[in-house]
């Protein structure tokens, strides 16, 4: 019978637990992943108390105010707090979304688990280390791609119409949540190029302004690039901005398939 061990330093430990000051009526606990490369300890999960009568509705509040005012050891990303950004992508309670638009309230569990993005190296804490995925964006050539001259006079124009097929596809933030939750990307990661930039690839792809349209199908015409999704859905059900990029990546191949027909 074969017999499989975790890699060196990889199990989880518990963590230090950190409770709310006395007095505190309404308090909500937060477990967070721990990790550092600064030591040779293995990952671990904080328990950290929080008021919720002097904490902020969203769990990048609580984050924040463990930060400020419990541990300001702990590491994270944030920027806008709006949803725009996709700094603080995390694991909350189960599921990929954004810290900040994450509502305390709508996490189910008692204990608020609080992990970064699965399946990416860690580069401290909640910190994921997007590295690649960043360069598999790089690779799809997201701007626009012309051949003919730009009028001097003018923008390129695109009609209502041709500009409504964009919809639905601008509106993506890079946060990485989809392609983290999507287990044809676990696997092949270093080469298929997940739900997040091939809903880039094909808002360029349907972009009336673009006139490398053929080139950019040639570039995907790979086993690994593009037909790795099973259309799992995953993607689609995690997505904070509720787009649908199981969608746009059968829209990429329908057009693959009237090509070859």
């Amino acid at each position: 019978m074969a017999e499989f061990t975790l890699p060196k330093n990889s199990k989880v430990h518990k963590g230090r637990h950190f409770s709310a000051p006395s007095g505190s009526k309404r308090v909500r606990t937060f477990k967070v992943y721990r990790w550092s490369p600064d030591d040779t300890e293995n990952p671990r999960t904080d328990t950290y108390e929080v008021d919720l009568d002097k904490c902020g509705p969203m769990v990048l509040d609580a984050l924040i105010k463990i930060k400020n005012e419990i541990d300001p050891s702990l590491t994270f990303r944030r920027s806008c707090r709006e949803g725009i950004c996709g700094s603080c992508a995390m694991n909350i309670d189960g599921t990929n979304t954004l810290a900040c638009t994450r509502a305390i309230e709508d996490c189910k569990k008692d204990e608020v688990p609080v992990y970064p993005l699965p399946h990416m190296p860690v580069v401290k804490d909640l910190v994921p280390d997007l590295t690649h995925f960043y360069a598999q964006y790089a690779s799809i050539q997201p701007w626009i791609r012309t051949q003919s001259a730009a009028p001097p006079d003018r923008e390129r124009l695109q009609s209502k119409e041709d500009r409504a097929k964009l919809d639905g596809l601008y509106e993506c933030i890079l946060c990485a949540c989809c392609t983290t939750s999507c287990p044809s990307y676990w696997w092949n990661g270093e080469r298929y190029l997940g739900p997040a930039v091939l809903l880039q690839a094909y808002r360029w792809i349907i972009d009336s302004r673009d006139e490398d349209t053929g080139a950019r199908l040639d570039d995907l015409e790979d086993p690994f690039k593009l037909y790795r999704c099973h259309t799992i859905m995953n993607c689609a059900r995690t997505c904070p901005k509720g787009l649908n990029p199981a969608k746009a990546i059968g829209q990429i191949k329908q057009l693959m398939l009237a090509r070859r027909g």
